[in-house]
């Protein structure tokens, strides 16, 4: 429930005597703590009138560009000295590195961490080398990486291509009138496996000066058995189909090698022009470091030169997502700054800050401006004759404008009227029409693709990076239904019908929803119980409440919340984990749906907040809360820390507000609300 209604200074202790006690002076060190927190949020924006957190993620970006740069023999000793340092920095004490904060080992991490330490010239010797590498082979060693790691192995010659499931090019050619084909894969699977074909088709290895090899990290010696992908048990399986289309694709290779294959030359070049494409209008394929990095090898196998414009344009794109200092360097996947301008944008204004504050303005302004009015990818699984509109994640990326962003935006935008009103309400509508078409057949929607769920696709022996398909999910969903509650759409319109028998049919049984792109169910549950609350749906009823007290059923003793990423690997540690800022107001902003401020719980919760703010407005947090690819790849946003607790308390403060208003005999009516668009 976005609130909004009260400014900072309406809802004064006075003016609300019966504010319950919570342990602390309740409406005093609110205020203040809501006022240092603004503070804050405005002293960390862009000139340009942006925000952008840095994106914090494992090890392995590291260590890929360490391998990268040696595979491309230019290796600067100062840079890799940095990254080393990182490397170790992140290792763990039983020797493996994670993939999120507080987590266990994890074998890819593990190995491509020592490989770039062994590359780096540190000795197998070290302790640290040594506790790595019991690690890895207590993990099954480098016959248990997935394909994608094999693949870089095969490209340092240290494992066969005879052993990495194929990824032909040919799939390129295949139109949408074959039920599997290149746009049935998610906008993120595309920009990794495109420029991946192509590699896979040169096989570009270039052999290690100094014969390294990583001989000592199979447990039993390079087998046969243990290199080949292991068949399903059962003989009738998609999987063991797609083993079987693998060794015939393995035997078209080496025609393809000996240039007598029928397509691969004309599926080279299509592969090779839908990449330069789309670097168009992108800062890099994808605008994601996979498929840039991937895409920067690819240019090299094609036989680009490096001083080729392309050559350097990608490899400068790489290089911004670097951070350098004296004694390390650490990598972020991507930019984050439409997301993190419209969360804080959004915060702020619910906060307190008026729509005509020049910061707000300045903000929506560059919103505006990164609007996207281009026919991306996202045409080919949503034909819909809709006026292109669209935002995304990061800078530039006309490729792939995401549902997600746009709703996020769009949230931002109906608040700002900016100085020229017209153009907003036009960016606005455009916008909304483009996301509604994007509604999938079940009712839900995803976040790039409409109805990109073919699961035969998970299935091919180079899907066992989870991220194939690009599902529907209750958090995308329940964040555009806010928006049309507040839009005042009606919950009898079709679409929003649709889209709560989607969201109640995916309830789990303990009346939590999955989190798709945050960590986890907290999220999950707390996007839904505000989206239902905003449409305006009575929140008593059962399957609304059982959410409720699911909530206050994983709150821990000090009054906060938090879950770790490992529930992506098994529900049974839902809502379990160390307390964070960013979950505990995502909870507090569930329980708010509800309009009982006195509840004990929305009161610890709060309190939490208050507690553990820092001096100069932000929070902590160490834990990893952000979701890329479950089980597989995290990030921890550094903006959540800061953003969402702000909002957590401003509508914490509107309900306490609204909740007096009712004792007092006061009319509430709309107030419970979020405010109506500003028009002018």
């Amino acid at each position: 429930m976005a609130v909004d209604v009260v400014s900072v200074r309406e809802s004064s202790l006075e003016e609300n005597p019966r504010q319950q006690d919570l342990g602390f002076q309740p409406q005093i060190e609110l205020e203040a703590a809501i006022e240092r927190s603004q503070q804050y949020l405005l002293s960390q924006q862009k000139p340009e009138g942006y925000w952008v957190g840095e994106l914090m993620v494992d090890a392995t970006l590291v260590a890929d560009m360490i391998a990268y740069h040696h595979w491309d023999d230019k290796v600067d000793a100062q840079w890799q000295r940095k990254a080393v340092n990182h490397i170790f920095s992140m290792q763990l004490p039983d020797g493996g590195w994670n993939i999120y904060y507080g987590g266990p080992a994890e074998v890819n991490a593990t190995i491509k961490a020592y490989l770039a330490l062994k590359l780096a010239g540190v000795p197998v010797t070290d302790p640290r080398m040594l506790r790595a590498r019991e690690v890895a082979l207590n993990f099954g060693g480098v016959p248990r990486l997935n394909t994608f790691s094999k693949l870089y192995l095969a490209l340092l010659g240290l494992f066969p291509w005879e052993y990495v499931p194929t990824i032909p090019s040919d799939f390129i050619l295949i139109g949408k009138w074959f039920y599997v084909n290149l746009n049935e894969m998610s906008s993120w699977s595309r920009s990794m496996l495109v420029p991946l074909a192509i590699i896979n088709h040169f096989k570009p290895t270039r052999l290690l000066k100094k014969n390294i090899n990583l001989n000592e990290l199979y447990p039993e010696g390079i087998h046969e058995r243990d290199l080949a992908p292991a068949p399903d048990p059962e003989r009738i399986t998609w999987r063991n189909f797609f083993l079987w289309l693998d060794r015939v694709h393995k035997f078209a290779e080496w025609f393809a090698q000996h240039n007598i294959h029928p397509f691969r030359k004309r599926a080279l070049r299509k592969a090779e022009q839908w990449m330069l494409e789309r670097f168009e209008g992108s800062d890099g394929l994808a605008a994601i470091f996979p498929g840039m990095l991937n895409s920067l090898v690819a240019l090299k196998a094609l036989g680009y030169p490096d001083d080729h414009p392309q050559v350097v344009r990608a490899e400068s794109e790489l290089k911004k997502l670097e951070h350098e200092t004296e004694q390390s360097v650490h990598i972020e996947p991507c930019l984050s700054p439409v997301w993190d301008t419209a969360i804080v944008n959004i915060c702020l204004h619910e906060s307190g800050l008026p729509a005509e504050h020049p910061a707000l303005k300045r903000a929506t302004e560059w919103l505006m401006d990164r609007e996207i009015r281009f026919r991306g990818d996202w045409q080919y699984k949503n034909p819909a004759k809709v006026e292109p509109s669209g935002w995304v994640f990061e800078f530039a990326n006309q490729w792939n404008p995401d549902v997600d962003d746009t709703a996020m935006v769009l949230l931002a935008l109906r608040k700002v009227p900016t100085d020229d009103r017209q153009k907003r309400d036009e960016c606005f509508q455009r916008g909304l029409n483009w996301m509604m078409t994007f509604q999938c057949k079940d009712g839900g929607w995803a976040s790039f693709d409409k109805d990109c769920t073919k699961g035969v696709l998970e299935k091919v022996p180079f899907a066992d990076h989870n991220a194939m398909l690009d599902p529907e999910c209750a958090d995308i969903t329940a964040r555009i239904l806010e928006l049309l509650g507040y839009e005042d759409w009606s919950v009898e319109h079709p679409q929003v019908q649709k889209a709560l028998r989607f969201v109640r049919e995916h309830q789990e049984e303990d009346g939590s929803w999955y989190g798709r792109w945050g960590v986890n169910y907290i999220y999950g549950t707390w996007q839904v119980l505000r989206g239902l609350r905003a449409l305006k749906l009575d929140m008593n009823e059962p399957w609304l409440t059982k959410a409720r007290d699911w909530l206050e059923s994983v709150q821990r003793e000090d009054g906060g919340w938090g879950e770790r990423c490992n529930t992506y690997d098994d529900p049974v540690f839902k809502g379990q984990g160390p307390s964070t800022a960013s979950q505990t107001a995502w909870a507090v902003m569930g329980l708010c749906a509800f309009d009982d401020p006195d509840r004990p719980s929305l009161r610890r919760g709060i309190e939490y907040l208050i507690r553990t703010q820092n001096p100069d407005g932000s929070w902590t947090e160490h834990e990893t809360t952000g979701t890329g690819f479950p089980k597989v790849f995290y990030l921890k946003y550094d903006m959540y820390r800061n953003s969402w607790p702000l909002l957590a308390m401003a509508t914490y403060r509107s309900v306490c507000a609204h909740a007096a208003a009712r004792r007092n005999g006061a009319p509430v009516g709309e107030a419970l609300r979020a405010p109506e668009r500003v028009a002018g």
